[in-house]
């Protein structure tokens, strides 16, 4: 016989030896103990009830399982765990999406799946439970190397141990994974944009299980948590003037013997053009008209973002992608003063172009790194400025240029229009973002409730 009607309940029993509590109900069908671990009261509660509802109906508990019929069944049709729906977002998400944002969903993923676990023996470490996660679990079939033993063990834990979806629809539970989106990996609170953008990944893949009937609600609906608030507009304190930029550049073709000179036009592109990094990167030959004399123009046709090779379609640490904000084969030009046209034509004559046209590269044909590039800006800053000039954000980052440009053009008087279509922003996000760099308006502002007064 497999069932038993002889079953002993005992209260629930609160675990404090993790990092967080659980809660454990534990039962006996015949002679066979049973436990089961919950990661609140109030889940492991309804739990116990369930229990003792079917003991007062004479149901017969499987002492396989432990559990009566009414709860095998429920437990079978509970949906899959948070980790399978996960992976399955990840799969169906993978083609459609960038290498950028294939990185932001999984080290999202990698926040909230040891998480969301029930309290099972044998929890590897958390590092190792992000490593199969990162170099695993979230790839395609075609991208992961064999499993090692160790990281096979912990997938199999992850595995057992994830809750079910469905669990995110108690509040405590859901508390809890943006408890863990608000943290970096070593327990420090994180930025907000970093919190601002894991959260986006989980309020669309919850989005996404309500859409295939795997949730009943978006359970992050449910709960009042505000992310901590981000800064929306550019720091004016990073934004230099002409002359220093001119200083800038001058210092970065002294940094390295041929590191820093192939950089100087990549450099002065997103000054005196506002180009992103990654544009910058994909900007090849056939997309420059450079006259003898006077304005040139850059038709962006492509850019290239850097990525971890794990991500990229190419298996390469940059990608080829469409224009940022703008449809796939869309492009946007940008006249360009004479400075940068005579900077451009040197550059060629110095160092030619790659036989697909790209002009920025490495001796060997190599696009830069964000962690070269960053050096060698960091050394110019260092032979230009005072040690408290070194020390504040000005210029900080090689991406200061562009907000260094956007803002020259604002407060040159030129329309907000033609500047959003040079850089390519939409003008509200361009007014809100610059709106600390426009100079002059708080004069003009006094001057005009002056003569009202």
């Amino acid at each position: 016989m497999n069932t038993s009607y002889d079953v002993k309940i005992w209260d629930i029993r609160r675990k404090t030896s993790g990092k967080t509590p659980s809660y454990i109900v534990r039962w006996k069908v015949g002679l066979r103990e049973k436990s089961k671990t919950f990661k609140t009261k109030a889940l492991a509660e309804n739990f116990l009830s369930d229990l003792r509802q079917a003991v007062k109906k004479g149901e017969p508990f499987d002492l396989v399982t432990g559990l009566p019929q009414s709860m095998a069944i429920s437990e079978a049709d509970s949906g899959p765990t948070f980790f399978d729906f996960a992976r399955s977002y990840m799969a169906a998400r993978w083609v459609h999406s960038a290498a950028r944002t294939r990185e932001t969903m999984t080290y999202a993923l990698l926040s909230l799946v040891p998480v969301l676990t029930k309290d099972l023996p044998g929890r590897p470490d958390d590092e190792d439970l992000r490593t199969v996660l990162r170099e695993y679990a979230f790839l395609p079939d075609k991208r992961r190397g064999e499993l090692q033993p160790d990281h096979k063990a912990a997938l199999g834990w992850l595995e057992a141990a994830s809750l079910s979806l469905v669990d995110l629809l108690e509040p405590a539970v859901i508390r809890s994974a943006l408890d863990a989106i608000a943290l970096r990996f070593d327990g420090e609170p994180a930025a907000a944009n970093t919190v601002r953008r894991k959260r986006a990944v989980l309020h669309h893949m919850l989005e996404s299980a309500v859409e295939l009937k795997k949730l009943s609600a978006n359970p992050l609906h449910a709960v009042k948590w505000k992310p901590p608030k981000t800064v929306g507009t550019v720091d004016p304190r990073t934004v230099v003037n002409p002359v220093q930029v001119r200083a800038l550049l001058n210092a970065v073709s002294q940094v390295g013997r041929t590191r820093g000179p192939r950089m100087v036009a990549m450099f002065a592109c997103m000054y005196y053009a506002a180009l992103r990094p990654e544009e910058a990167s994909g900007l090849c030959r056939q997309n420059c008209d450079l006259p003898v004399e006077g304005w040139g123009l850059i038709t962006l046709e492509k850019a290239r973002p850097q990525a971890n090779k794990r991500w990229t379609n190419s298996g390469e640490t940059h990608d080829e992608r469409g224009l940022k904000h703008r449809a796939k084969d869309d492009t946007r030009e940008i006249p360009i003063p004479p400075v940068l046209v005579a900077t451009l034509r040197e550059h060629i004559e110095k160092h030619g172009a790659e036989r697909d046209g790209r002009l920025f590269r490495t001796s060997k044909g190599q696009p830069f790194s964000s962690s070269a590039y960053s050096a060698v800006w960091r050394e110019a800053r260092r032979l230009v400025f005072t040690a408290g000039h070194v020390a504040s954000p000005l210029a900080a980052r090689p991406y200061d240029l562009r907000h260094a440009a956007v803002s020259l053009w604002l407060n040159a008087g030129v329309p907000p229009t033609e500047v959003a279509q040079r850089a390519g922003h939409g003008v509200d996000v361009l007014l809100r973002v610059y709106a600390k760099c426009i100079e002059g308006q708080r004069a003009r502002a006094n001057e005009q409730i002056a003569a009202a007064l």
